[in-house]
């Protein structure tokens, strides 16, 4: 049934006016157009004119933009598309509200009343009424669907890549080479100059000038001569009467000159000439080298003379000029000084030319680099520079022997050198100013080469601008586009010397003549300066006395279009008598000579050497030569050549090339049927002909190459034009097809060979595409020739004239008759020769018949050739058969009938034929594209079922190669490539046929016509799966659609192998094709947009199945609720660790269960571009068809797209505003990422999957560390991204990043409903709704928007309302979860988040008391979140969660239903239950900056848990984050211990197992400390009730990931023995479960350990700090012992807490104590706050240190801590020896270090005094010990024991030990008690003098020659203070030798309890 006209209609059928051919008038330059004057034309010449003026004939396809191959999504149409989006609200964009913390004591002091006092939020309307779950639904519905954005592709850039293959650009218009319009391609370079003064010395003369560019280094000329004088009025009138008025085009003063190649060898050559006079050119210039202009008053008389001398000579030589002076400039040093110097405009002076020569190195570089290098040339950097204005001060004279071109080289490559000869010259002073500056873009007043009017010319009466003809260095290869024919004429030098006679003055008089009478001359000699615009003669200058004279003259002639035999260049040479002399004529003819235009019918130019004649020449002679011997003429020097003259033609009708000039004469003779022709010095008969044409073409290929482009145009015409006309010579018809398809195929490739810097991305040469874009046209296809009839394109008349008439077709006729009907080519007239019947027999060719013919035919190189240049001949193909249609009407027919079926053969031959060469790498690529292409553009024209076939006949040629080779990936790609390329078709939706059935189709992609017969719009009656899964009938009706799914699955198909690389390849085609459809306007209504969705459906399954590969959006702690993540310093536990530990679900953090790791992962961006084309289709697909599908879909499916869709909500979360810069090092970065590895880690893929997303499987960032700060990851980073972007930016790119996130999240609750919707139909599969809570709850946890959050509240109450024993029973622990996400939204700071959040959890509350009178899960679950909330984020509000709080209590008042139950009340208990936990908070906010209080009041907090074991657990996590964020690595393993040994002591009660540790003694060894988790007071809960222990760690899998964590912090803390303490707990475990993978890391892990402790290791500096004042509070009178990091300095923990205190109280009120004495509190002033702060050692006793051996040991489990303090009994620190005492203090901790808190209180103060020779023991046992230890060190340390026997022997400190021994020594002490002390001290001298002894026996052992004077000074002091201690060591004590007394030491004990023992630590 026929569909009616609607939006469905453009859907399946091709518009009508799909493809037209315009005819564009063609651009011209100028005012008129450049055509030839004269009327009647050669018929080359009338193809040439043709060719430059014709319309371009443009195939149009009105939807081309429309197909992907102009990428519609560009950032502009983005920026477009992206106008009026709402800015959406984001609570992390939000700031927060600056009064909310402002008296938060005051507020919360009275919390409970304030509570009951303050304002909620609005509640929700009906939020309580029954109403039925579809109304609900309904509404829920309507409200997500309003106000949506349209296009989901807006919001999402295109994917980096490279330009899409598809892309084809429009060639450019062929166009002239020149300056103006190219001055951005970078190949020309224009300067534009204007003279503004010329002035001398001494005014007495007019002077010319002429100004040239050259290039040394190539020695040319590269630019004509441009002609200018500046001679003031007067000084013109002295030539008045020799030159007639001057024409305004002969005034000018500004130029331009253009430059293809410029290069350090440019330079601007300025020559002056002046009016011949006697004398040579030194003498004419001696007065401007020696009079000055400041001294014109007093050399008057003499300029008066001067000037009357001139006057006379330009009354009589006037007409003549003589050289005069000239100068260089080197151009390059003037540009770049000119850009380098900051003016806007430079003034540039010049002197002697050479000048410049230095600084030829400086180059300037700048924005539009217009750079060319010449070869092995420095790069010369011409860029806009600024305006330059020089100043020329400096002329060089003319030398009459050195004026020719050679000497110019000569004497500028000398102008470069340093030492230039030119320097030396003494030159003629003048001033001329040149302004240069680049040329504008379109000038005015500006004249051609040809003096016409550019455009843009007001008035004809304004002194113009010339441009300059270049004559470029090298070749430029570029057709001509207008009509030039130019000739310029170069005398160069004459020799007289052998001439007879008087011939000295000599001019050469040039005239162009067309006949023999002196009056014949043509007046087209171009004028000079101030002159007629032409001239019929024109005179050289001369060279005084100079019988051999050069000449430097450029001669400019205009050629005529039609040359004849007769044309001709004279020469008539002169002597001219400068002298006047009585009968003396002015001038003489001296001699004659010639140059016939034209030789055998081509032009002559080039170098001549001509002999001269002596007489006029005679008749007829212009036919000849001179060098022809003509009888009884007399020559000069016996007919020698004398002159040397070149001519040169620039010309568009000469193509100076003899294999073109004889191709296009032989064409043309066909052409006028004129036989025999002459070419050279052949005369072709007409029997001969055909032999020649053949050869002719095939001898193109020796043209040269620069003009074969410059005739391509007319070149490809011709040849075409003898494939489609057969030419009949003799009555035969002649078949040149094959022969014109060699040549076009070998012309193409040289071109492309040679001319390989011209091609875009697909290798199509420019020039080529120009053509056939704008000029290829069907022989007789010109605008309105009548539509040729079935007869062909028979012929008709040959325009004649110039005039484009509107009527007469313009076509290339062939015909000899000219009786055909000028209406109607067709009808002919009667036929006059046998010729013509044969034509109108036969008619003409169709071209693309019979390229195709010609190329399936060919063989060998030829096909080779087309083959490499295919795609010139498909496109040459597509035009003609477009035209061919156009003309002949048949657009509108049916496709099938179009083209005949032998040229359709024919096409798929050749297709077959292309593609069996697809393995030639070389031409591989391009001809994959060309064939692409080719078939894209064959859609719009043939059939497209036939089209079809031949895509298939690719398919299965590439995939049997493809079975057949190693490497499938490049097949593959190229296969994508085409692909691509293909589908890229405008009506490529049209072409997919999308609204058809899915029937299996008769042919194999039917027609529009037949399928559209059957279109139903009852989805119904399909077989769904069909619809959604790559099935025969979904790829066979969905042609093009079917194989870019084909591809996309194949490729992402894990087991695909080696086809990884093409990921993103193919991710892009089809990101790019939806990325189109979305944007095209033919699809913008949303049903026409279901019926585009519809030929993607299968793309959901195919994504589906390719889950295990796609980047792991959620392996980052992405869910974190973002402020929780950005705060000071970020919490280490991520939201979802906190949920794990609070005792709920996991899931967050690891990939959904189902998902199975692969190791072959896409990158961020690929699978993002996937997952937006999975979006687009849900959101676009019709709801039944996927409600429909999803019904057919069994669970595990289900649950697959559930975790598709989990991702996705990971993929597109809003990120943009979190790149604050964050503070958290990356050392806990890793710690945070390590614990949850370790927290969701070995629970089946989970741990592979955090693994995998640290990059230990690879992964397309490397190690992404922390996603979320990773600005280069985020996804809307454009190629060129500035890292400065300004703010609107940022602001632009937040705006579209949260619509996308919005949207992209809105889709998925879209999606979500139709899967729960499904479940209510088909009331099966409700195992499926975990999962969709899974996804929600996930998306809840994401950074969202209100406006999402508003829907997703909405649809959650819905679930939980359609399904209440889901969460209360079966998903438990999404019940906890859910909890947690309410909460945090409930504080969240905007209020629409926080009224839902808080009526979804009234809500949530009510249903669970509905189900069991007790609401005890919900209340658990709500504590337990709270306190995670509270633990880990600290831009935590508890003022808008006050509101929330509020809100819910007003609810319950309000809840009329439950009044009388006792659910208000437990409501109201939860509540200020919850608000106690805030109170909390609020201190820790207070402390905030101050980590140990912080810890402290944690610690506290945890405390008050100890009965609650999930929420202990909770905030010993807390504690574990914040100390690994400070890198306390010892201290956060020490609370994962705890959590260890709590969870261990809940498990023993629970189950039975051996192997499991019994509680926390197992943990004894650990920690001694850890037996505080003991469950053993009465109160604790059980752990089987309700709600407890429920968490994932209260399981034997959570035990072994918290002692897993603990082995690693302990292991970054270098605490590698404790290491061997976790794991002698975990070996046992992983020993029952028979896990030899884990057991073998464990040994792998410990081996690491032990092998590390050997090292050296710094643990922990302790130092006592003690509180003192008021002001502490709490702390006041508090000891403490602080664990610092490794070798901290007293000053730098003195410094932290002076600053931390002195910022916190003033530091006026702060002050340090700095001693160690005891702190009397009385002598405190009491309103300050005091610290003392005192280093402390660990203390052991004696017997302690049998077990404390190693470095370990000594620095583990310590409660003892000792400090020393010197002091004398008068009170000084210091005396003498005998007065000084010593006080040791020993302090005890109530914990052992190290705990899990960096600070431990002192509980246990004692005191021991050491009397002064107690003092001296220590001191001289000490010094012992060191030399022992300096003794035995092994290996030896010589300095170690050379500084140590130095401060015991050495002579200026054995004052030390003498004087000890000497003080307590000398005399046996009066005190009995002493007697003991001093025998020790005794002893010690003993073992200390043997140790001396010892030591210097070492030394000496170690020591060199160059120490023995040293070591023998060192035995000398040892020996005296051996002596000098002798008698005191031998004197012994009788006394002690009887029976022992008792003696007691001086010990004071304090004993003292702290009041800190009292509280509650």
């Amino acid at each position: 049934m026929p569909v009616e006209s609607g939006p469905l209609r453009d859907l399946f059928e091709f518009p009508s006016d799909d493809i037209e051919v315009v005819y564009t008038p063609r651009e011209c330059r100028t005012l008129v157009s450049a055509v030839p004057e004269e009327s009647e034309m050669d018929p080359h010449v009338r193809d040439c004119v043709r060719s430059y003026t014709e319309d371009w004939a443009i195939v149009n396809r009105k939807y081309h933009k429309l197909g992907t191959g102009f990428n519609p999504n560009t950032l502009d149409k983005q920026k477009e598309r992206q106008k009026g989006l709402p800015k959406q609200v984001f609570e992390s964009d939000e700031a927060p509200d600056g009064n909310s913390y402002q008296d938060e004591q005051v507020i919360w002091a009275c919390s409970i009343f304030d509570l009951k006092n303050s304002l909620p939020d609005a509640l929700l309307p009906n939020l309580l009424d029954r109403t039925p779950n579809e109304e609900i639904d309904h509404h829920n519905e309507d409200q997500r669907k309003s106000n949506r954005h349209k296009e989901l592709f807006a919001l999402h850039p295109a994917p980096d890549e490279e330009e899409p293959i598809e892309r084809l650009s429009v060639p450019e218009v062929p166009k002239e080479h020149f300056g103006q319009r190219l001055l951005d391609l970078g190949n020309v370079w224009l300067l534009f100059f204007l003279l503004t003064k010329c002035k001398f010395e001494i005014e007495i003369e007019p002077i010319f000038a002429s100004l040239a560019l050259y290039d040394v280094k190539e020695k040319k000329k590269i630019s004509e001569n441009f002609y200018f004088d500046l001679n003031s009025e007067q000084m013109k009138g002295m030539l008045r009467p020799h030159v007639p008025p001057a024409a305004i085009s002969t005034l000018a003063r500004s130029a331009i000159f253009s430059i293809t190649y410029p290069s350090q060898d440019v330079f601007l050559v300025i020559k002056l000439e002046k009016v011949l006079q006697q004398g040579d050119i030194g003498e004419c210039a001696e007065p401007y080298m020696i009079f000055k202009e400041s001294d014109a008053a007093k050399n008057k008389e003499k300029l008066e003379k001067l000037k009357c001398q001139a006057e006379q000579f330009c009354q009589r030589l006037g007409k003549y000029r003589m050289p005069f002076a000239w100068t260089a400039i080197h151009l390059m040093n003037i540009v770049s000084s000119a850009g380098s110097l900051e003016r806007d405009s430079t003034e540039v002076e010049v002197g002697t030319g050479g000048s410049w020569s230095e600084r030829r190195n400086s180059s300037i570089v700048g924005r539009r680099s217009l750079e060319r290098t010449t070869s092995g040339d420095e790069a010369c950097n011409l860029t806009s520079f600024r305006p330059a204005t020089l100043t020329v001060t400096n002329f060089f004279k003319q030398e009459g022997d050195r004026l020719s071109d050679e000497d110019l080289y000569k004497f500028l490559a000398d102008m470069r050198r340093p030492s230039s000869v030119l320097r030396r010259l003494r030159p003629i002073t003048a001033q001329l100013k040149i302004d240069i500056s680049p040329a504008p873009e379109n000038p005015h007043y500006c004249l051609t080469p040809e003096l016409l009017q550019v455009k843009l010319y007001p008035d004809s009466r304004v002194r113009p601008t010339r441009e300059i003809l270049e004559f470029p260095a090298r070749d430029v290869y570029v057709p001509n586009t207008t009509y030039r024919n130019l000739l310029y004429v170069y005398p160069q030098s004459l020799n007289f010397a052998n001439r007879q006679g008087s011939a000295r003055n000599i001019t050469v008089k040039v005239q162009f003549m067309y006949g023999e009478d002196p009056s014949n001359a043509m007046p087209v000699i171009f004028g000079k300066s101030s002159c007629p615009e032409f001239s019929k003669e024109a005179y050289t200058a001369v060279v005084y006395h100079n019988r051999s004279p050069d000449f430097h003259e450029e001669i400019k002639i205009k050629l005529p279009a039609t040359l004849t035999d007769h044309h001709h260049l004279l020469f008539t040479f002169y002597h001219v008598s400068c002298q006047q002399k009585q009968n003396t004529p002015l001038e003489t003819p001296v001699g004659y000579t010639w140059i016939p235009m034209l030789q055998n019918g081509r032009l002559k130019t080039g170098q001549f050497c001509l002999p001269v004649s002596l007489e006029k020449p005679p008749q007829a002679y212009s036919v000849l030569s001179p060098e022809v011997p003509l009888p009884g003429m007399k020559w000069v020097d016996n007919h020698k050549g004398v002159f040397n003259v070149e001519v040169v033609a620039v010309s568009s009708l000469h193509t100076q090339d003899p294999y073109l000039d004889k191709f296009f004469a032989l064409v043309h003779a066909l052409d006028e049927h004129m036989f025999p022709v002459r070419i050279g010095d052949m005369r072709i008969m007409e029997n001969n002909l055909e032999n020649e044409l053949k050869s002719s073409i095939s001898a193109l290929n020796s043209s040269q190459l620069e003009p074969v482009v410059r005739f391509l145009h007319l070149l490809l015409d011709k040849l075409i034009l003898l494939v489609v006309r057969p030419p009949v010579i003799a009555g035969q018809i002649v078949n040149l097809g094959q022969a014109s398809f060699e040549a076009m195929a070998s012309i193409i490739n040289r071109l492309h060979k040679n001319l390989d810097g011209n091609q875009d991305q697909h290798g199509r040469n420019s020039l080529l595409a120009s053509y056939i874009y704008y000029v290829f046209r069907l022989p007789n296809t010109y605008p309105n020739s009548p539509s040729p009839g079935p007869g062909g394109l028979g012929g008709s008349v040959h325009y004649a004239t110039m005039a484009r008439s509107a009527v007469r077709p313009a076509s290339l006729n062939l015909n000899r008759s000219r009786s055909l009907s000028n209406s109607n080519p067709d009808i002919s007239g009667t036929p006059t020769s046998p010729d013509d019947e044969v034509r109108s027999i036969i008619g003409s060719k169709l071209f693309h018949e019979e390229l195709a013919l010609q190329w399936v035919v060919c063989s060998g190189s030829v096909r080779e050739a087309a083959l490499q240049q295919a795609w010139f001949f498909f496109e040459l193909m597509v035009k003609s058969m477009v035209h061919h249609l156009y003309f002949a009407d048949k657009l509108e027919g049916s496709r099938k009938h179009r083209f005949p079926e032998r040229f359709m053969d024919d096409v798929n031959a050749l297709v077959n034929i292309t593609i069996l060469l697809l393995s030639d790498t070389e031409m591989v690529e391009r001809l994959n594209t060309s064939l692409a292409f080719f078939l894209n553009d064959l859609l719009s024209i043939m059939d497209r079922g036939f089209v079809f076939s031949l895509i298939k006949t690719c398919y299965k040629q590439v995939s049997t190669k493809l079975y057949n080779i190693p490497n499938p990936s490049n097949l593959v790609s190229l296969r994508l490539d085409f692909l691509r390329i293909v589908c890229s078709h405008e009506h490529y939706v049209t072409l997919n046929l999308p609204c058809s059935l899915l029937t299996p189709p008769a042919s194999p992609s039917p027609s529009v016509s037949s399928a559209t017969s059957g279109f139903s719009t009852n989805v119904q009656d399909q077989k769904i799966a069909n619809m959604f899964e790559l099935s025969v009938p979904f790829r066979q009706q969905h042609y093009l659609a079917g194989l870019v799914l084909t591809e996309l699955a194949v490729i992402l198909d894990p087991d695909a192998e080696g086809l990884f690389g093409l990921h993103k390849k193919v991710i892009n085609m089809v990101h790019n094709l939806l990325s189109s459809h979305d944007s095209d306007p033919r699809y913008a209504d949303p049903q026409v947009k279901a019926r585009v969705a519809m030929l993607y459906l299968p793309l959901i399954g195919v994504i589906m199945e390719t889950v295990p590969q796609l980047y792991d959006f959620t392996g980052r702690p992405s869910c974190v609720a973002v402020d929780d993540y950005e705060s000071e310093g970020g919490s280490m536990i991520s939201q979802t660790v906190a949920m794990a530990i609070a005792g709920t679900s996991v899931h967050q953090l690891a990939r959904p269960s189902s998902i199975i790791l692969s190791s072959s992962v896409q990158s961020y961006p690929s699978s993002r571009s996937l997952l937006i084309c999975l979006l687009w289709v849900l959101k676009n697909a019709d709801e039944s068809v996927l409600q429909k599908w999803f019904t057919d879909l069994s669970v595990l499916q289900l649950n697959r797209l559930l975790d598709l869709l989990y991702l996705c909500v990971s993929c597109f979360e809003y990120k943009v505003l979190l790149f604050k810069p964050s503070q958290v090092s990356s050392k806990s970065k890793d710690m945070r990422a390590k614990l949850e590895e370790a927290i969701l880690g070995s629970i089946g893929a989970r741990q592979e999957m955090v693994r995998r997303s640290r990059g230990q499987l690879g992964n397309a960032f490397g190690s992404q560390e922390n996603l979320r700060w990773r600005k280069d990851m985020t996804h809307w980073r454009q190629n060129t991204e500035k890292l400065d972007k300004s703010r609107a930016e940022i602001e632009h790119e937040a705006l579209i990043d949260g619509n996308l996130a919005t949207e992209a999240n809105l889709i998925i609750l879209d999606t979500l409903e139709i899967v729960v919707q499904t479940v209510s139909v088909t009331e099966s599969k409700e195992s499926i709704l975990g999962g969709v809570l899974k996804v929600l709850l996930h998306s809840m946890a994401c950074n969202q928007s209100a406006l999402y959050l508003q829907h997703c509240f909405a649809t959650q109450r819905a679930l939980v309302s359609k399904f209440p024993e889901l969460l209360f029973e079966e998903e438990t622990e999404q019940c906890a979860d859910l909890c947690l996400r309410l909460l945090r939204h409930c504080s969240s700071s905007i209020s629409t988040i926080r009224s839902h959040a808080s009526a979804s959890l009234y809500l949530l509350m009510r249903q669970n008391f509905e189900i069991g009178n007790n609401f005890a899960r919900v209340k658990m679950q709500v504590t337990m979140s709270l306190s995670s909330l509270v633990g880990t984020s600290q831009n935590f509000n508890e003022e808008f969660l006050r509101r929330s709080l509020k809100t819910i209590l007003t609810y319950a008042e309000e809840d009329l239903e439950l009044r009388e139950t006792t659910f208000p009340d437990q409501v109201q208990d939860l509540v200020f239950n919850l608000h106690m936990i805030l109170s909390d908070t609020v201190k820790m906010k207070e402390h905030q900056e101050d980590p140990e209080m912080l810890i402290d009041l944690m610690y506290r907090i945890a405390k008050g848990y100890q009965n609650s074991p999930d929420l202990r657990l909770t905030w010993l996590q807390n504690m574990a984050g914040k100390h690994s964020e400070r890198s306390n690595h010892a201290e956060s393993a020490q609370c994962l211990v705890h959590s260890a040994a709590l969870v261990a002591e809940y498990l023993s009660m629970l189950e039975d197992r051996k192997y499991l540790p019994v509680g926390c003694v197992t943990f004894q060894n650990i920690s001694s400390n850890v037996l505080e988790e003991s469950a053993v007071s009465d109160d604790v809960v059980s752990p089987d009730e309700e709600g407890i222990c429920s968490g994932k760690y209260f399981t034997e899998a959570g035990l072994v990931g918290l002692l897993e964590q603990a082995a690693a912090s302990f292991s970054m803390a270098g605490m590698y023995e404790a290491v061997n303490e976790v794991y002698k707990v975990l070996i046992p475990i992983h020993e029952a479960n028979r896990d030899a993978k884990k057991l073998s890391t464990i040994h792998g892990k410990l081996q690491e350990a032990f092998s590390k402790i050997d090292g050296k290791r710094m643990f922990g500096t302790y130092f006592r700090v003690g509180f003192y004042g008021t002001k502490f509070g709490d702390l006041d009178e508090q000891e403490f012992v602080y664990k610092e990091p490794a070798i901290t300095k007293l000053a730098e923990i003195s410094h932290r807490l002076e600053g931390f205190y002195g910022e916190r109280f003033g530091e006026d009120v702060l002050e340090v104590i700095k001693d160690s004495n005891p702190v009397d509190k009385c002598k405190l002033d009491p309103n300050k706050a005091y610290i003392q702060i005192t280093y402390v050692e660990p203390y052991f006793d004696t017997y302690e240190m049998k077990d404390r051996i190693t470095y370990f040991d000594k620095n583990y489990n310590l409660r003892r801590f000792m400090y020393c303090t010197p002091f004398t009994l008068d009170g000084r620190a210091h005396g003498d020896l005998h007065e000084q005492f010593k006080r040791k203090t020993i302090l005890t901790t109530s914990h052992a270090f190290p705990y899990i808190k960096t600070r431990i209180n002192v509980i246990h103060k004692e005191e021991i005094i050491l009397t002064p020779i107690e003092v001296a023991i220590e001191d001289m046992q000490k010094k012992t010990q060191e030399l022992a230890f300096a003794t035995h060190q092994d290996p030896a340390d010589p300095k170690m024991l050379q500084m140590v026997l130095q401060g015991s022997v050495g002579t200026t400190v054995n004052q030390g030990p003498l004087e000890v021994a000497q003080v307590f020594l000398s005399e046996i002490p009066n005190d009995p008690k002493l007697f003991r002390h001093h025998n020790k001290l005794r002893l010690c001298f003993k073992d200390f003098t043997k140790r001396c002894e010892d030591a210097l026996r070492k030394n000496k052992s170690l020591i060199g020659p160059d120490q023995k004077e040293y070591q023998r000074e060192l035995e000398r002091n040892y020996h005296r203070l051996k002596e000098s201690l002798q008698p005191l060591i031998n004197r012994k004590i009788p006394q002690l030798y009887k029976a022992v007394l008792p003696v007691t030491c001086h010990r004071w004990i304090f004993d003292f309890t702290l009041s800190a023992e009292i509280r509650r630590v």
